[in-house]
């Protein structure tokens, strides 16, 4: 067997003459270090020349180092934390009398074996396997030397080479943000002020009664809050996220057309009247499907507009970017904010052009905004960086249940044996993860000859799957916990009757001017924008000049001071609520729900920024700690799911408003939930969700314990330990490692808060 180790071109390239005699050394079965390499193969049998693979052949490739070696050095790159590609140089001295040199062992399938080399298989001990050897000082076999010694650094410089080719460093990054930004600023401020005063618009201009109306307002909502998560799945799936958003953008615009036109369309609504006037015709079934369709395409693209966070993330998550956490951070943080400024010109601005210059131009406004929206985004297509689709996530998820069942009774290999798990192909897990264990069982290979096709794919995915498709229901069935801990954050922020309370009090700027109620809930919009300027910008400065090194809370932590901050708002607003009523019965207004109290409403100013904080930290915690926890294949399902908090969180809210109205007016009493805010008993009402709250609390931190260290909390682990080479590890691992310093009393030094 003669080896020749030649100077490093491209990659390192070996090339190999094999003969059918060559004897096969014995598998190791530990001290294993995954290496990357080209390989360029030359049978002598059929003296044919194979092309080289660059990167990993069709296989898990290994180095194995034999005799007195000496580490040289190691390296790896990571990407959300797990570990894709770890290459490791020996050296061995020649004057060492048992000097026997370098084994590089790359293991492959039979399949691939077949292809490569098709005249030797059958015949050869070396079928399934290939054996490079290269000998320094005194070798085993005479003729064969190595030439030249192959240095970590060239290794490394072309694995970033490869990992991000010379046109996609050229794409991404900041120059993409105002583009992302402006898509999402101005379809927010196109959709958000179309809502104030629908529930005027169905009442007046299409007769309806309130409970229709108001049924049709919630069910679009409820389906603009559904949508996304459904859009998620197909943009991961099938289309793309860049293709989502697009689509999203212009299936909008025809929705906001649409309703624009029944403005300005006689036609298109009931001839207009009085409500005082008898004979007042009602909405046809073809008006009623021309507003139906309006507010059904409208929550259609905000199922595809929803993957623009997603997108906008994919731009910076660059494998050549240190700074990725960093850069990360800030964009959700304004991409955030944005959306808060939105929604102040929203209602604002949009609700003013309504109100005083009328629907036509109310909704013509909204729709010319949806439509620069869709321009801007889509002129800037050659600068995105547009990943690629997967297969379908929720086939894969069924196929890993099935075959999980199906191989239930099998028992699991070890974690340190890669080559028995399914991976996909330029795939960066190597083997699932310790967790829900019973799920590894879906990509156990059985029979290498009818699991895997020439390909390397499953031969039949219902009876193989992959580590990623594994990881990836995982990934859905371990956050669930944590992501229920918000639906009660919108059950808290959405129980708040603050603008019942605003029409109760004094809203005077001067004696001819007073604010209108609906405009107080910009006070905690404004109160988001306000708090994440300050915390990106000064908060965590100041506290990292004053620690001496970068200093930044967790996303987890974050969604937790939200939820903290939602209940202290609750208790602000019941005490709030508790002085108003009584300075009311005080004034002589218990039966007097219209009455202005002399008690201004700067009262109500608390309880809206401590909202709005609650919202900053719960939300965009939320945001980042889906999207960096989850697999990148689902990073639009990932962003989506505090939408489908939200949502849910809705559906809770009327349940509860439900229950309580139920009980309290139970056998002909006054309950505490009346058209008259001052006989009713909101104070009591908040007391309730502020219970709820607290028990929520103490849910989250159960949640938070069990699920463990995130990524962010692994990655300082490891910047803790200076990023010391511990070998093959994988994420399980590392978070024992992580529970060992918390046991040791260096969880302060593991990571700052």
């Amino acid at each position: 067997m003669d080896v020749a180790w030649l100077t490093p071109s491209y990659w390192t390239t070996f090339t190999i003459t094999l003969s059918s005699s060559a004897h096969m050394p014995p598998f190791p079965s530990s001290n294993l270090s995954f290496i990357t390499m080209t390989m360029h193969i030359t049978s002598s049998h059929s003296a044919t020349t194979y092309s080289s693979y660059k990167g990993k052949p069709k296989g898990q490739t290994w180095a194995l180092g034999l005799g007195p070696l000496y580490h040289k050095g190691s390296g790896y790159k990571e990407t959300d934390n797990v570990l894709v590609d770890y290459k490791s140089v020996w050296s061995v001295d020649p004057s060492h009398k048992d000097a026997s040199g370098v084994v590089v062992l790359g293991i492959m399938n039979d399949d691939t074996w077949r292809r490569l080399i098709p005249d030797m298989h059958g015949d050869s001990p070396l079928v399934g396997h290939l054996v490079v050897c290269a000998f320094l000082g005194r070798a085993l076999y005479q003729s064969t030397r190595m030439d030249k010694e192959v240095e970590l650094g060239s290794l490394e410089g072309e694995v970033s080479t490869q990992d991000i080719s010379q046109p996609e460093r050229r794409k991404g990054g900041l120059v993409t943000m105002p583009f992302i930004i402006a898509n999402e600023a101005l379809a927010s401020v196109a959709r958000l002020g179309l809502l104030p005063n629908m529930i005027q618009y169905l009442m007046g201009s299409y007769k309806l009664h309130l409970a229709k109306a108001t049924k049709i307002l919630l069910l679009s909502s409820a389906s603009s809050n559904f949508t996304p998560v459904v859009g998620a799945f197909i943009a991961d799936s099938y289309l793309g996220r860049f293709l989502a958003v697009a689509l999203g953008s212009a299936i909008t615009f025809l929705g906001m057309t649409l309703l624009w036109l029944t403005a300005m369309i006689p036609q298109a609504r009931p001839p207009p009247c009085s409500h005082e006037a008898e004979g007042c015709k009602s909405a046809t079934g073809g008006q009623m499907a021309i507003l139906i369709s309006a507010l059904a395409l409208m929550s259609i693209g905000n199922g595809g507009l929803s993957c623009s966070m997603a997108f906008g993330a994919d731009q910076f998550n660059r494998k050549d970017n240190p700074n990725n956490r960093k850069v990360l951070e800030t964009f959700f943080s304004w991409y955030y904010a944005s959306a808060a400024i939105s929604v102040i010109i929203a209602l604002t601005a949009i609700v003013y052009i309504q109100d005083h210059v009328g629907w036509k131009v109310g909704y013509g406004v909204p729709a010319a905004l949806m439509l620069l929206s869709a321009v801007f985004f889509i002129l800037a297509s050659p600068l995105y960086v547009k990943n690629k689709v997967q297969s379908s996530l929720f086939t894969g998820f069924a196929q890993v249940i099935v075959v999980g069942y199906k191989n239930r009774k099998l028992p699991l290999p070890p974690m340190n044996s890669p080559e028995l798990y399914h991976r996909k192909k330029d795939s960066e897990l190597l083997v699932p993860t310790d967790k829900l264990r019973f799920l590894n069982k879906a990509c156990i290979i059985k029979n290498p000859e009818l699991d895997i096709a020439s390909d390397g794919s499953a031969s039949n995915p219902w009876r193989l799957c992959t580590v990623d498709q594994v990881e990836e229901l995982k990934a859905i069935i371990k956050v669930i916990p944590l992501w229920s801990t918000g639906i009660m954050m919108s059950v808290n922020i959405g129980g708040s009757f603050g603008l019942l309370q605003a029409k109760s009090l004094d809203r005077h700027i001067t004696s001819h001017f007073q604010v209108p109620p609906g405009s107080f809930s910009v006070i905690l919009v404004l109160s988001i924008f306000v708090w994440i300027a300050m915390y990106d910008r000064v908060i965590l400065p100041l506290a990292s000049r004053l620690r001496g090194k970068p200093v930044r809370i967790s996303a987890k932590r974050r969604m937790g001071l939200g939820l903290l901050f939602s209940f202290i708002h609750l208790i602000v607003s019941g005490i709030v609520e508790t002085t108003r009523r009584k300075r009311a019965i005080e004034e002589g207004y218990l039966n007097n729900g219209h009455a202005m109290l002399h008690m201004s409403a700067l009262w109500i100013f608390p309880q809206l920024i401590l909202g709005g904080i609650a919202e900053a930290f719960n939300a965009i915690g939320q945001n980042e700690f889906y999207y960096t926890e989850f697999p990148k294949s689902m990073s639009s399902v990932a962003v989506s799911l505090s939408g489908l908090a939200m949502a849910a969180g809705n559906l809770v809210s009327t349940f509860v408003f439900s229950v309580i109205q139920s009980v309290t007016s139970s056998g002909g009493k006054q309950g505490w939930i009346s058209d008259n805010i001052n006989k009713g008993r909101f104070d009591k009402y908040y007391w309730v969700l502020s219970g709820l709250s607290a028990l929520n609390i103490m849910y989250y931190l159960l949640c938070s314990w069990a699920y463990g260290p995130t990524v962010d909390e692994i990655r300082k682990l490891g910047e803790a330990n200076g990023s010391k080479d511990t070998g093959f590890r994988n994420g399980d691992e590392v978070e024992k490692e992580f529970n060992i310093s918390k046991e040791n009393g260096s969880k302060e030094e593991v990571f700052n808060s």
